[in-house]
């Protein structure tokens, strides 16, 4: 479904082939209220934002947990939605809101017919470095020479 899709842009025609990379709790990289889901985009990183609040409105709503899984595939409904209405301009980061987050899990399970029919995500091996996989480096850890350092601020 949407942890590995091609999208074309848009504006450009250009097909965009988007991989989820990772699922981070935001709290501990960036003091965010959040869980950012980060996908390759043609090779680039690109940030997709979801506030944890959406976790605790959809419990409510529905009585059922928002998984790794759903959040991985709402997180990429909404980027390759982003792609192809022309809303992505080549920002490394996204903000979804909380009706966002809900409207967009509640189509994904649409389409899948069920959470139990969802596709597993991708599994990182042990050898593969975390921190350099996801191009990122936590607060107080020693500089990273092959991370290279983020061009725009985190909102």
């Amino acid at each position: 479904m949407y942890e590995d899709f091609t999208a074309t842009d848009r504006w450009s025609g250009e097909p965009l082939h988007c991989t989820w990379r990772g699922t981070i709790v935001a709290i501990a990289t960036r003091h965010a209220d959040a869980t950012d889901i980060r996908f390759a985009v043609n090779g680039r990183p690109m940030w997709i934002a979801m506030p944890n609040l959406a976790w605790v409105e959809h419990k409510r709503r529905t009585g059922k947990v928002i998984t790794d899984y759903l959040a991985a595939q709402v997180a990429g409904r909404y980027l390759k939605q982003a792609i192809e209405s022309g809303y992505d301009n080549g920002r490394e980061f996204y903000t979804m809101t909380v009706d966002e987050v809900l409207a967009h899990a509640d189509a994904v399970v649409r389409e899948a017919g069920s959470t139990l029919k969802l596709p597993a995500l991708p599994v990182i091996y042990e050898n593969v470095e975390a921190e350099k996989d996801l191009q990122i480096a936590l607060p107080g850890e020693p500089p990273m020479p092959e991370i290279r350092p983020r061009t725009q601020a985190i909102p």
